[in-house]
């Protein structure tokens, strides 16, 4: 059934969506190849992990300012580009692993090649903030979303034309990811919603994966699972879909991952901040936010439980980021200054700590003369505490006024039939002296 774009029924690496008017200082971690990517603060720092090549910096405060001639749109209700932060917003790898899109909070649309060596291609200006980024497995298409729920295409083919509209939503858009076929996009909202839509036709749209209890921040699409989708939001649960039919496969609640320390973290249920996968989907990972723990699943296509719980890794700190490298290694970039980064390896059915490891060693050496980017994103308050519905419970408070005036109304009567008794009484008392008189 066709619908219109703007919908009116209720992995990519990216960094999970913020307000933009708060910048929140992020950092997200990625590999694009074997290079080891760190964005945090206004910093794209990038490491080859097994070779001893030059890193490259990408500093968005120093990067090319927004000319007068183009038009800033300010309907988003933030600053323009003169008074940006210049802060990372959102980042993207392309599934071959050769290109790199990053934005930032002065609406700057970067697109990246890593290979054969490092170079800026082009920088573009997006109409709005961005909350997320995705490439098309084609690699021709860059997609971008924004808080006011519009996701726009660039062209990576053409890399200095200037974006177009694609589709719109009612609500600010979290996640974006797109079907191996590119034949769907998927993005998800602060409404719950996970909407289904034709890429090459956005207006008309394939399904909506509806079960979710608060809002959807994080998708993926699993490596050698074409047509599942894994879905985390502010509920504290991962769902497993069927996308293109819209079906739910299974839900998994991650209440047990609010063991965190700090008061704040069990305030709401455990936030899914990020879901990725080993490459082949032989683990996945999912991390909450502030919380000091990952929880890794394996995928079965065979028999009734698809998504099954493997392990949970206890961390020494809380992560502010993970990924898996092209080996299937989990990194986790952690909120510490002593131990920043760490990499675990599956082996005999547990995931173990290679502490000692020379690409740890490597890229963490790499990283030092840059670790002023990473404190700034160090302790830094929730993400999503914005994102969470607000409930109201008027209905208790007027039940309690209804029964106070019941209780007075009920009063109101007692003393009236007392008053009223006591006129009675004096008055008969009245005529009964007054026989007594006459007689």
């Amino acid at each position: 059934m066709t619908r219109f774009a703007r919908d009116e029924i209720p992995a990519p690496h990216v960094l999970p969506s913020h307000d933009t008017n708060t910048h929140t200082t992020m950092a997200t971690v990625g590999f694009c190849g074997e290079w080891f990517i760190l964005i945090s603060d206004k910093k794209l720092v990038a490491t080859h992990s097994k070779q001893d090549r030059d890193t490259f910096v990408f500093d968005c405060s120093t990067a090319e300012k927004k000319p007068k001639s183009v038009k800033d749109d300010n309907s988003d209700g933030g600053a323009s580009e003169e008074t940006g932060s210049d802060k990372a917003l959102a980042f993207a790898v392309s599934s071959s692993g050769k290109l790199v899109a990053l934005t930032d909070d002065s609406k700057r649309l970067v697109l990246f090649q890593c290979e054969p060596s490092w170079r800026c291609i082009s920088v573009r200006w997006v109409v709005r903030r961005c909350t997320a980024l995705t490439f098309s497995r084609a690699e021709d298409e860059l997609l971008a979303t924004d808080k006011s729920g519009d996701v726009y295409s660039f062209s990576v083919v053409e890399p200095h034309r200037e974006g177009e509209l694609k589709m719109g939503h009612l609500s600010m858009l979290l996640a974006v990811s797109m079907s191996p076929d590119d034949k769907y996009l998927i993005t998800a909202d602060r409404d719950e919603k996970i909407r289904v839509s034709h890429r090459r036709s956005p207006h008309n749209i394939q399904s909506f994966c509806l079960g979710h209890q608060q809002f959807v921040s994080a998708l993926l699409v699993p490596a050698g699972h074409p047509h599942w989708l894994l879905s985390g939001s502010g509920d504290g649960t991962v769902k497993l879909w069927e996308y293109e039919s819209g079906r739910m496969l299974q839900s998994c609640d991650l209440k047990e991952l609010q063991d965190a320390p700090s008061s704040e973290a069990v305030a709401h249920k455990a936030t899914v901040c990020r879901i990725t996968s080993s490459p082949g989907a032989r683990s996945v990972a999912v991390q909450c936010e502030r919380v000091s723990t990952v929880q890794l699943f394996t995928l079965h296509q065979e028999g009734e439980e698809k998504l099954l719980p493997h392990s949970r890794l206890s961390l020494p700190h809380c992560p502010l980021d993970m990924t898996f490298d092209p080996e299937g290694r989990l990194w986790v970039l952690m909120d510490s200054s002593d131990v920043p980064l760490q990499m675990y390896t599956l082996r005999r059915d547990s995931w173990e700590c290679d502490a000692g490891s020379p690409e740890v060693n490597r890229v963490t050496e790499a990283f030092k003369p840059h670790s002023e980017t990473l404190e700034a994103s160090r302790g830094t308050d929730s993400r999503f505490e914005h994102l969470f519905k607000v409930s109201f419970d008027n209905v208790t408070s007027y039940l309690q006024k209804k029964q106070q005036r019941l209780e007075e109304q009920q009063l109101k009567r007692a003393k009236a039939r007392k008053a009223s008794g006591s006129k009675k009484a004096k008055k008969e008392e009245v005529a009964g002296a007054g026989i007594q008189s006459s007689a």
